[in-house]
């Protein structure tokens, strides 16, 4: 297995905390980037009527994420660049935390195998921006908590957690573009 660890940078945070706009603007930048697999599957789980959401079956849900996170690590592979990615394998086992349920040896296994930059970018809870949708169904609390969450198991794998800046997108991509040492896509 090619070790792209370095150049794999992880955005993570609480839902509605401004990864995605960021990873979006990140992608118009012109750096490669990996969505977000709760909603694609939750999206996926919808359309077809699947048991997969977390709603319905949240350890059958947290298989998928790691399914799609792995997926999405292997295709990157194939980017010449850096690549960010909207969550990673470690934010699977702080959901199976959050939602009190045992996390399995193979996931813990692939949150060691399967490793990222070592600074990992954390959106904080950001309250004036935080909406809910028909995907994203959190409170602002369980947001709280999921950052909590995954900070506490990003920092456990021995990530660097650099907080993001509750500021503008674009001030946002400057802070992401020097920290990780990136000063052109």
């Amino acid at each position: 297995m090619q070790n792209d660890s370095d150049r794999f940078f992880v955005l993570t945070g609480g839902p509605g905390s401004g990864k995605t706009t960021l990873i979006e603007a990140l992608k118009t930048a012109g750096f490669a980037t990996a969505p977000e697999a709760g909603r694609g599957i939750i999206r996926d789980q919808v359309a077809i009527g699947g048991p997969a959401l977390p709603w319905q079956d949240r350890a059958l849900f947290a298989e998928l994420m790691l399914s799609w996170e792995l997926r999405s690590r292997h295709a990157a592979h194939a980017e010449p660049g850096p690549v960010f990615f909207d969550r990673g394998v470690p934010d699977t086992i702080g959901y199976l935390r959050l939602c009190g349920l045992p996390v399995p040896d193979h996931i813990a296994s692939a949150a060691t195998t399967f490793r990222y930059a070592r600074r990992v970018f954390i959106a904080p809870p950001w309250p004036e921006i935080f909406t809910q949708d028909e995907e994203r169904k959190q409170t602002l609390d369980e947001a709280e908590r999921t950052f909590q969450s995954v900070a506490g198991v990003y920092a456990e794998l021995g990530y660097e957690l650099m907080p993001l800046p509750l500021a503008p997108v674009e001030e946002r991509v400057r802070f992401v573009r020097d920290a990780a040492g990136l000063t052109q896509a």
